[in-house]
């Protein structure tokens, strides 16, 4: 049976960019579509399987990396640090929780972002909205945000690097157990928060003493399983660079092994919808703070008809002030249909403010009183707290104010290096790593 992939064409299709030239996207697209895939189905079925060990309460996803990728991020240093902080992270969780954690990078595709408005206006002049470097540029010129095609081809070319540099840190002794766990020793050092996170670091040196006295040294120790993701916003992209999988006549999208569905595009009756039900990929939607539980029914109904575990994830992103009154009727409802669905908490989006001086940020506080009601409400209801979802970066920018390094407002044009949403920095997204430890351990 052949598998309609266009069926979405029919659809309104939301924050797709205005190309000028169909004619030159068309040969774009074609390009794209005989091309290799960045992934393979088989990677995107063993990730789907450890989803669905999320899904039973038996593992922990840590999903982060830039808010938005660019073309000049594709270098060693820039993966190698984001890939560290990630392992850093990685590891007090895994300790914390007791189960494995899924690592999962918004890298290597992460090139595109929804926006709320289509254009932007400074000093009067009104342009079209930078929409990530994967459509047009960053520079406020007419020139640079004409939307071009040709940024596909090149989004491609560096999910590639990205990928080809990701699986040479983590399969080649990079990733090593006791190396990340030397790391996170020196973050304890030098962290002004370090006290608080002495005993669970003190805890993991003992625990690979023990093992190292024992004789103890599995592969598992030495590299990670390392999977990529992004959402899968528009939609060309995404369409050209889906596979009929040769071992099973299923159609895969070969440029992440997971992508997931925007707040903004999540309608039941959208393209991006759409699209996605015909995929075979492990596959998230994000949850705002408006999403009803008939909302959310509807989702698994069109996107998760078999009941698959590991096929789908919801990422709710609702605010700290909010995650407390939204998200019980949301897992319980769901809970009660029987769907096999995980949970993943992305404790960023709801929490964005302008500072004084114009610069979007967020507060380490409001991130981690949204991943403290996510932990409350699934230990109130007995069900799993699958995860987290989080924009940082492995550099020390100043982007987001607070920290065990406190930054305040006024430091924040210090190091404002994003193409568009504030991220955690390298000491930020460990302080978050072991407060979430502490979370996970209480429960």
């Amino acid at each position: 049976m052949s598998i309609n992939l266009d069926s979405w064409r029919q659809l309104p299709a939301a924050q797709q960019p205005e190309w000028p030239d169909r004619g030159e996207l068309d040969k774009v697209v074609a390009e794209l579509q005989g091309l290799p895939p960045l992934v393979f189905a088989g990677e995107c079925d063993n990730l789907k399987a450890d989803l669905a060990a999320v899904a039973r309460g038996e593992a922990f996803v840590l999903q982060g990396g830039d808010c938005a990728e660019t073309f000049a991020g594709a270098t060693a240093d820039d993966v190698r640090n984001k890939l560290k902080t990630l392992l850093q992270m990685a590891i007090v969780l895994t300790y914390a929780a007791k189960v494995p954690v899924v690592k999962i990078g918004r890298m290597a595709g992460q090139f595109a972002k929804p926006r709320s408005k289509g254009t932007e206006t400074r000093d009067g002049v009104e342009l079209p909205a930078y929409r990530g470097d994967m459509v047009n540029g960053f520079d406020f010129t007419p020139e640079s945000r004409v939307p071009d095609p040709w940024r596909l081809l090149r989004a491609y070319h560096s999910s590639a690097v990205t990928l080809n540099l990701a699986r040479a840190f983590t399969k080649g002794g990079y990733a090593d157990l006791r190396q990340v766990h030397a790391w996170n020793q020196d973050f304890v050092i030098e962290s002004p928060a370090g006290k608080r996170y002495e005993q669970l670091a003190r805890e993991i040196d003992q625990a690979l003493a023990f093992m190292r006295a024992c004789g103890a040294e599995p592969e598992e120790f030495h590299s990670v399983e390392f999977y990529s993701s992004h959402e899968a916003l528009i939609l060309d992209y995404d369409r050209a660079l889906t596979r009929i999988d040769s071992r099973t006549g299923e159609p895969y999208d070969v440029s992440a092994h997971m992508v997931w569905i925007g707040e903004r595009t999540r309608q039941l009756d959208s393209a991006h919808v759409e699209f996605f039900s015909r995929i075979r990929n492990p596959i998230g939607v994000k949850l705002g703070p408006t999403t009803t539980p008939e909302d959310a029914l509807a989702l698994i109904e069109k996107l998760n008809p078999d009941n698959e575990a590991g096929r789908l994830t919801f990422i709710t992103r609702m605010g700290a002030s909010k995650i407390r009154q939204h998200l019980p009727e949301l897992v319980e409802k769901v809970t009660a249909s029987g769907a096999q669905v995980a949970w993943i908490c992305d404790p960023m989006h709801g929490n964005t403010f302008e500072a004084p001086s114009g610069h979007k940020t967020r507060r380490l506080d409001d991130v981690l009183n949204e991943v403290a009601g996510f932990f409350d409400v699934h230990r109130e209801l007995g069900t799993h707290p699958g995860g987290i979802h989080i924009e940082f970066t492995g550099d020390d920018v100043t982007e987001c104010v607070g920290g065990g390094a406190e930054i305040v407002e006024d430091d924040l044009a210090l190091r404002y290096e994003t193409a568009c949403d504030p991220r955690l920095n390298r000491s930020q997204s460990l302080d978050l790593a072991f407060r979430v430890a502490e979370l996970y351990r209480s429960v």
